[in-house]
């Protein structure tokens, strides 16, 4: 596991430029950073990682619970983060939310 965090940082100015839909899912990730969330996600679900497996699967975990307190109400609905990696980072794909190696 990495010691740095999944997600981008993000910096705020007054140009209006780079605006996100789903600002009020970043405040849940910030949430998640500082109470130990990410690190321990990533830490328990770490035994089910295939060896060869992109996405971590704490982040998988931790991406679908984000996109459902934003609205979703299907495994697919993740793709709203999946739409702004500058925000969200990398978001596992469809098919790999459904595999057992995440």
């Amino acid at each position: 596991m990495r010691d740095s965090t999944w997600y981008p940082r993000l910096a705020a100015d007054g140009d209006g430029a780079g605006l996100v839909s789903q600002a009020g899912a970043v405040l849940l990730v910030r949430t998640a950073e500082r109470i130990g969330l990410v690190k321990s996600l990533s830490e328990v679900l770490a035994p089910w990682q295939k060896p060869l497996a992109t996405h971590d699967p704490g982040k998988t975990v931790l991406d679908l619970t984000i996109a459902v307190a934003a609205g979703a109400d299907c495994v697919s609905d993740v793709m709203v983060l999946r739409d702004q990696p500058g925000v969200f980072g990398p978001v596992t794909s469809a098919a790999g939310r459904w595999s057992p190696g995440l």
